[in-house]
């Protein structure tokens, strides 16, 4: 039994694209009391990302894609909540997918080839994150890999049966960093990546 928590009781919201979940805790204070919350938590399960990046060339393959989160957000026109230019919903990100039961190397290349195209071998683990760890119960595990002009072995787009319509870019790094200070990249896990190898002095 946890010393800090104590789970008094979870009641099933809603159990179809994800789980949601209610759940009824004790926590204790610093100070040594126990305070009663309620907390909802989103299920979807773990996830990896990987940032395809060509050290010659210098660029990035990114990939567009609506989320219907990021519409319903709403405000178009503001800073940050576009993703791309113009068109609210629609998010420039890294390649990234849900493991599914598999290891988040093996989601990482499978991603890679079928949104991007790109078939990469060797990836790099740069750091294992929750994106939002007030409600969702994603970890995600984000990587690098390097590609060239023979990993391309598909135009990429994702699986159309899950409702995937990705559009590929391949970006110079300098153009992708630019595009975050405008606010048309604001994807988290895709900044993280792009930072990481501009500090690391990767490309």
């Amino acid at each position: 039994m946890n010393e800090k928590v104590r789970v008094l009781g979870e009641e099933v919201l809603s159990n179809n694209w994800g789980l949601v979940k209610k759940t009824t805790i004790e926590l204790k204070r610093r100070n040594g009391e126990w305070q009663r919350q309620v907390r909802e938590t989103y299920d979807r399960g773990d996830g990896a990302g990987v940032l395809l990046y060509n050290r010659a060339r210098r660029t990035v393959i990114l990939t567009r894609q609506f989320r219907f989160p990021v519409f319903a957000h709403g405000e178009p026109g503001t800073r940050g909540d576009l993703g791309t230019r113009g068109d609210p919903g629609w998010l420039i990100e890294v390649v990234a997918g849900k493991l599914d039961g598999d290891h988040p190397v093996t989601t990482a290349k499978k991603e890679a080839e079928e949104e991007s195209g790109y078939r990469v071998h060797d990836v790099e683990l740069v750091l294992s994150a929750y994106m939002s760890p007030g409600s969702v119960t994603e970890k995600l595990s984000l990587f690098l890999a390097e590609y060239d002009a023979d990993s391309k072995v598909s135009a990429g787009g994702g699986l159309e049966d899950e409702g995937e319509d990705i559009e590929v870019l391949e970006l110079g790094i300098d153009a992708a960093l630019e595009m975050i200070a405008s606010g048309e990249i604001a994807d988290a896990k895709t900044i993280m990546l792009l930072q990481h190898v501009r500090l690391k002095g990767i490309i």
